[in-house]
């Protein structure tokens, strides 16, 4: 069988899932299967397909009609400037979560050697994003699971910022070394009774931990603006991702804790995604 008549079966059987991208999806999962890129695939269609490849593509493609995400099956990502791997374990990164990286790099466009956190690292898109365009910067970042941690010193090595982080197994109550000129997060903002409508792509494979914020949506940002009240120094910046309705109680909630509201930024569709705040 070629590669053209496999990816035409395959798009059938996506349609009938009412998959959203069938041709691209069985384009980036035959690469997958045959071990090259998508270039090669578009230009070869006529070329032979082994047949134990078949069977992986068909296996590939199965899963994908079941909704499990693109990044899951490839176990890679493009975020930012970069291809980064993931896991069943960590979220996968988002555009919107682009506008953290914008944030931090126009803020600290003339400021050398920053010291910063993340807090909730996953994969380490945000973090290791910023490293990456600033050699002068270094981090810190915690996470509850052990597997994101693992994920995020692969994609450490591979962009080649190992050298300038350390990651610590820890929920934010517990964390408590040293003091930052900058705290990013992106914490989990969904109210609980709310997952039940999000696509099944995301609610049937990606970590829940990594979605749910508690009966308002604001229970791990409430940890998150806390304890960073306490780890940022003066004048320090607290970025953080929010959902496009939380834009007043994340407000208040900052402003009791000490900090000033420099600005909300508004995500590709306009609405609020990003809050950028600083300690006084």
């Amino acid at each position: 069988m070629d590669i053209r008549t496999a990816i035409k079966d395959a798009f059938h059987n996506l349609i009938i899932n009412k998959i959203k991208t069938p041709l691209l999806d069985c384009e980036l999962l035959i690469s997958k299967a045959i071990k090259k890129n998508r270039e090669y695939v578009i230009l070869n269609l006529d070329k032979e397909i082994k047949k134990n490849e078949y069977s992986y593509f068909q296996e590939l493609i199965n899963q994908r009609s079941k909704g499990k995400p693109i990044a899951y099956l490839t176990g890679k990502k493009y975020f930012w400037k970069n291809e980064f791997n993931v896991s069943k374990d960590v979220l996968i990164p988002r555009p919107d979560t682009e506008l953290i990286i914008e944030q931090v790099l126009n803020n600290y466009k003339y400021k050398n050697k920053i010291n910063f956190l993340e807090i909730g690292v996953g994969s380490g898109c945000i973090m290791l994003s910023i490293l990456k365009e600033r050699k002068d910067f270094y981090a810190k970042g915690i996470d509850i699971c052990h597997h994101s941690l693992k994920i995020c010193k692969i994609n450490a090595h591979k962009l080649g910022v190992s050298n300038r982080i350390k990651l610590f197994k820890s929920d934010i109550d517990n964390f408590d070394k040293g003091k930052y000129d900058l705290i990013i997060s992106n914490p989990p903002y969904i109210k609980k009774l709310d997952l039940r409508y999000l696509d099944k792509d995301v609610i049937n494979f990606e970590p829940k931990a990594a979605l749910d914020g508690g009966l308002d949506g604001m229970s791990e940002i409430r940890k998150v603006v806390n304890k960073s009240s306490e780890l940022i120094k003066r004048n320090g910046k607290l970025v953080l991702e929010i959902a496009f309705n939380q834009r007043e109680m994340v407000r208040q909630l900052l402003l009791k804790k000490g900090f000033y509201i420099n600005k909300v930024i508004k995500d590709l569709a306009k609405k609020d995604r990003c809050i950028v705040s600083t300690k006084k």
